[in-house]
């Protein structure tokens, strides 16, 4: 009778414990993005009727604030009017680049605006949309630097730096040593402070600075062959959302609008090639 009972209990116990490993294992699968989930992301920015769009806001003429304090840029507008064309609003909430990342992921944004290059290793970890603009990479020096004429010369030169921008990654292919920074104003305050020998950025950002500060003490000493392209970022497996922001892209491009914008901010069409 006793071992009856002891067998009966012993059944019990490892039903539950079955139970309970196949809840785990479920919370486990469930912690990772469904194709449900991903979306049911598009249609909760439909249902909210707002697109939270992740941005640093401190980075000309993408993304930055005007002399009366309002967002504003190139990126800020592709990104107002892709969200336009979904039928709902942009709203933006602004970070440092080194922190844009973890917000995304911690999902502070559903997208990205902020010239974030296409690359592999963030395919890996990320969906883009189709690029939205080209543009090559450039080395900045001061106006009396004579020394620097390619990227080569930068070996062992200290470059300012965001940390986790492709533009790091560049500087330090070539050799460079890096010395962070939270954005582009910093690297070009280094560099006239000379605290830095150089800094390695997108090329249409450097000329914007230049138009708007000609008494500058800066250089683009030497540019890529190869241009970059960038694009807006989600979170992986968000299928329907960039799928409706691609068509969205695509249909400014078609109807103009996407030159009226481009034209506005760098005076000729910066689209991929």
């Amino acid at each position: 009778m006793k071992k009856w009972k002891l067998s009966i209990i012993m059944l019990i116990t490892l039903s539950m414990v079955l139970a309970a490993c196949g809840q785990s294992k479920d919370k486990e699968e469930s912690n990772g993005d469904s194709k449900d989930e991903k979306t049911s992301l598009y249609d909760k920015v439909k249902e909210d009727g707002e697109l939270l769009v992740g941005t640093e806001g401190t980075y000309p003429p993408f993304t930055f604030h005007d002399e009366a304090g309002k967002l504003t840029g190139f990126d800020v507008e592709i990104a107002r009017e892709v969200a336009k064309r979904l039928g709902v609003e942009a709203k933006f909430q602004e970070t440092q680049w080194d922190a844009m990342f973890e917000g995304l992921n911690s999902k502070r944004f559903d997208m990205i605006a902020n010239q974030v290059g296409i690359r592999e290793d963030r395919e890996k970890k990320y969906d883009f949309s189709k690029p939205y603009i080209e543009s090559s990479a450039v080395v900045v020096v001061s106006k009396d630097n004579k020394d620097v004429t390619s990227f080569e010369d930068i070996k062992g030169l200290t470059s300012a730096q965001s940390l986790t921008s492709n533009y790091r990654d560049i500087a330090e292919k070539n050799g460079a040593k890096i010395q962070g920074v939270e954005g582009l104003a910093q690297s070009i305050q280094l560099l006239e402070q000379g605290r830095v020998d150089v800094t390695v950025n997108d090329k249409i950002s450097i000329l914007d600075y230049l138009k708007k500060q000609p008494n500058a003490n800066i250089k683009i000493a030497a540019e890529a062959e190869d241009a970059g392209q960038s694009g807006l970022m989600f979170r992986k497996g968000n299928d329907k959302l960039v799928e409706e922001v691609n068509k969205a892209l695509e249909e400014m491009m078609e109807d103009g609008t996407y030159k009226e914008i481009s034209d506005k901010w760098f005076g000729e069409d910066v689209s991929p090639k």
